[in-house]
């Protein structure tokens, strides 16, 4: 009994003195006060934070110590749209048929790690083929490196719809696809697929409520679902204890999924007064991903890239974008940053905070968007978003202070997720 007692002590006085990592900051971007701190110490122990002090702390024996004295630091970034399974190219509809599963999880590893490294330590996964549920639960048990993810395993859209895989697919290879394959054209159906992306490991539901741009298919913008169809994925989505996150850029798509109660509309590229307004009647939250249509825009002009079919969906919304954004801000519009990576490359993500800045919104504003809002997007508002004692430690760092100079968020030079540093 002595004994023990006395292993017991040592382990109590050496657990008072583990050793804690200090990141001596130069800058701090204050996300929930919307305001630029100076000359603070950030003291990372395990994977939390657990203090911030003034001033630039002296270390104790057995410390760490990160000096960022010439950086603003800020919490780890958070995307809210992201398809971390694969990546734009002009062979991009052909890997469709010539890619095999293993060959998708081990691009989406790569992707995950670049993804990590540019500085964004959260991501919500859009729709794919279920390798994004496999690949979360990896980056979780600490196989591999790379962002946490939420995953919405794969969209759910209608026959021929925006999310159904066998569109642009000679006959013999079209078949009917079902609510298995997130295929629905009935409120039975709607039930079987939310059911279905819950047994297959989900974490968000996402649905296809309007044509898309770069499906194989004519509209962009037609309304896919009936409004009594995306009341019954809502509804069974939030008795599964999920959210549902809408594609969608014609209005009348929008307007059944925010009627519908959907958290986010996706894209939202043709949104008038009306939806809008109605978007901040019922609470929901738009994700620009102004990204997607900056970077579609200018491949629309390389001979191939894309099939004909694509091509005038992409210069009709191209047209529109930057009058819409200049309205959702006018209007007061909720945002939410996410950015449609794997539209354009990956790791590319930061550009998105240029792109909101030039629409009129503040950088201030912009960066709140990728840490506060979306960590409440995500229920993790006390855990990450915010530098703060007894949130997560993830944490990046710039070289310069993004409030004046939004492009420095382009290149981020210090990653840490959960106390682990990825990028120093």
């Amino acid at each position: 009994m002595k004994k023990l007692l006395i292993i017991l002590g040592l382990l109590v006085c050496f657990g008072s003195n583990a050793q804690e990592t200090l990141l001596h900051c130069g800058k701090i971007v204050d996300t929930k006060n919307g305001k630029i701190l100076t000359n603070k110490t950030i003291v990372v122990s395990g994977k939390k934070i657990i203090r911030l002090e003034d001033g630039f702390t002296t270390p104790k024996e057995g410390d760490k110590v990160i000096d960022l004295k010439t950086k603003t630091v800020l919490p780890g970034l958070i995307d809210m749209h992201v398809h971390i399974e694969g990546e734009t190219s002009p062979t991009r509809y052909l890997e469709t048929f010539t890619l095999n599963e293993a060959d998708v999880a081990y691009n989406a590893a790569e992707i995950a790690n670049r993804t990590l490294l540019a500085g964004f330590t959260t991501v919500r996964d859009m729709g794919g083929s279920g390798v994004n549920v496999a690949l979360r639960n990896a980056i979780a048990k600490g196989k591999i490196p790379g962002p946490r993810v939420f995953a919405a395993e794969k969209a759910i859209g209608t026959t021929g719809g925006h999310a159904d895989p066998t569109n642009g697919y000679r006959a013999n290879l079209m078949g009917d696809p079902g609510p298995k394959e997130g295929v629905i054209n009935s409120m039975d159906d709607a039930r079987k697929a939310v059911r279905q992306r819950y047994k297959n490991g989900a974490d968000w539901i996402k649905i296809t409520a309007t044509g898309g741009v770069l499906s194989v298919s004519k509209n962009g913008q037609n309304p896919q679902f009936t409004q009594e169809e995306v009341n019954e994925i809502v509804k069974t989505a939030k008795e599964y204890g999920m959210s549902v996150a809408a594609h969608a850029h014609g209005i009348e798509g929008m307007k059944r999924a925010i009627k519908a109660g959907v958290l986010t509309i996706e894209h939202g590229s043709l949104m008038d007064r009306e939806t809008a307004l109605l978007m901040k009647q019922y609470g929901t939250y738009l994700v620009p991903t102004m990204s997607a249509g900056r970077y579609v825009a200018a491949k629309a002009k390389v001979p191939g890239y894309y099939p004909d079919i694509i091509i005038p969906k992409i210069l009709e919304i191209d047209a529109k974008l930057r009058e819409t954004f200049a309205m959702v801000n006018k209007e007061g519009v909720n945002i939410a940053f996410g950015t449609d990576a794997g539209v354009f490359p990956h790791g590319e993500n930061a550009k998105e905070f240029g792109y909101m800045v030039e629409s009129g919104m503040t950088p201030m504003f912009t960066l709140q968007s990728a840490t506060l809002t979306n960590a409440k997007l995500l229920d993790m508002e006390n855990e990450l978003g915010q530098l703060a004692v007894g949130f997560l430690a993830d944490i990046v760092a710039v070289d310069a202070d993004p409030t004046q100079d939004i492009k420095t968020m382009e290149n981020v030079v210090f990653v840490m997720k959960e106390g682990v540093i990825y990028k120093n």
